[in-house]
């Protein structure tokens, strides 16, 4: 891999931060990059992340052995007509667009196929560009990665090891299902979010009265809908299919708790209810096949001072435990402790309870 030449077009924040992970795995290998943004090329090249910068999709990028599209899924499609005439035999693309079909449609149309690895690295921000980029950005992220029908196993092979030498956590899907799941865990969950903030603003009184008690419930269900407008109507556009079909199964789902809370349903409320709980409830424990893996984390009672945070850090890592993650909880409407913690097993999240308990903090299981 270190003698290898790696192309990438786009090095915004997931090109940039695949580029930037994997020049720390792979010292010697050459990268090249073609970015619309001559900026993010000029940072790049300074920062030694990419040996070379290219104003245009040319003659340099049939030296790729492996070539990532990180541009919109549109622009990406785009250039694989001019890719073509150029790749090697062997050169491997991949991109990672959070919607699949569409290009492996493209792919096919354009007969490359026998190139083609699909990937959706399931990492972002809210910042954009290569000056936002990280070299831990998909640090423990699942990377989907969607075989076609010309990939080979030793082009799956490659694609996991890259997916590996990042740090993130490799899951292999067909590129329908991949489709199907995100419409129904991600791009319906968008919707509904965006749906609902334009139903409480136009349902709000002049004085604005439920946005200045908007809280709890609201907030947590709304998050999302502060994402980018136009990101949200391209992957509405892209995978259009499969959101109509999850969409019309929720549609018909809140009709159902209409009519029940509509005829004092008590029963059916009650079953709604508590299979969703008991469903979401397991999210975090499943032991069910399922593409997440357990979590294992912790909430912990926590004065609001300075160095309250670096105190626990402190104590775990002097004790040897990892930690995956470690952030404040803002709205705890429905949740018991201040500090959340993840890690990356159950023997490291039970230790770091009985360690932080002989310090007396309090600590709350996940629920």
């Amino acid at each position: 891999m270190n003698k290898q030449t790696i192309g990438f077009i786009g090095l915004g924040l997931i090109g940039g931060s695949i580029a930037k992970a994997l020049r720390v795995k792979h010292p010697e290998a050459t990268f090249i990059a073609y970015n619309r943004s001559k900026a993010s090329l000029v940072e790049a090249m300074a920062d030694g992340t990419i040996n070379q910068a290219m104003d245009s999709i040319g003659p340099a990028f049939s030296e790729c052995d492996i070539i990532f599209l990180c541009a919109p899924v549109s622009v990406n499609i785009r250039c694989l007509e001019q890719l073509k005439p150029l790749i090697k035999p062997d050169c491997i693309l991949t991109d990672v667009g959070s919607v699949k079909t569409t290009i492996h449609e493209a792919i096919e149309k354009i007969g490359l196929t026998s190139h083609f690895i699909g990937g959706h690295p399931m990492a972002g921000s809210e910042k954009t560009g290569y000056s936002s980029a990280k070299i831990h950005l998909l640090e423990n992220a699942y990377y989907i990665l969607t075989p076609g029908a010309g990939t080979t196993e030793d082009m799956l092979d490659t694609m996991i090891s890259l997916v590996k030498d990042i740090n993130a956590l490799p899951v292999t899907l067909d590129y329908r299902e991949h489709d199907r799941i995100t419409a129904a865990i991600s791009h319906l969950p968008h919707i509904i979010a965006y749906t609902l903030v334009n139903l409480v603003r136009e349902s709000d009184n002049p004085e604005g009265l439920m946005r200045m008690l908007a809280a709890g419930g609201f907030k947590d269900i709304t998050r999302i809908a502060s994402s980018s407008p136009e990101m949200w109507q391209q992957i509405c556009a892209e995978n259009k299919a499969q959101i109509i079909d999850v969409l019309n199964l929720y549609v018909e789902r809140m009709n159902e708790m209409g009519r029940a809370i509509e005829d004092d349903d008590v029963q059916k409320l009650l079953s709604a209810f508590g299979s969703a709980k008991d469903y979401r409830d397991d999210i975090p424990q499943s032991h069910i096949k399922s593409l997440l893996k357990q979590s294992y984390e912790i909430f912990v009672d926590l004065v609001d001072e300075s160095g309250a945070i670096a105190t626990i850090a402190t104590i775990l890592a002097t004790n040897g435990i990892s930690i995956m993650n470690i952030g404040i909880v803002h709205n705890r409407e429905f949740q018991e402790g201040v500090l959340h913690i993840e890690f990356y097993d159950g023997e490291s999240a039970e230790k770091a309870t009985s360690l932080l308990e002989k310090f007396h903090y309090v600590v709350h299981l996940r629920k």
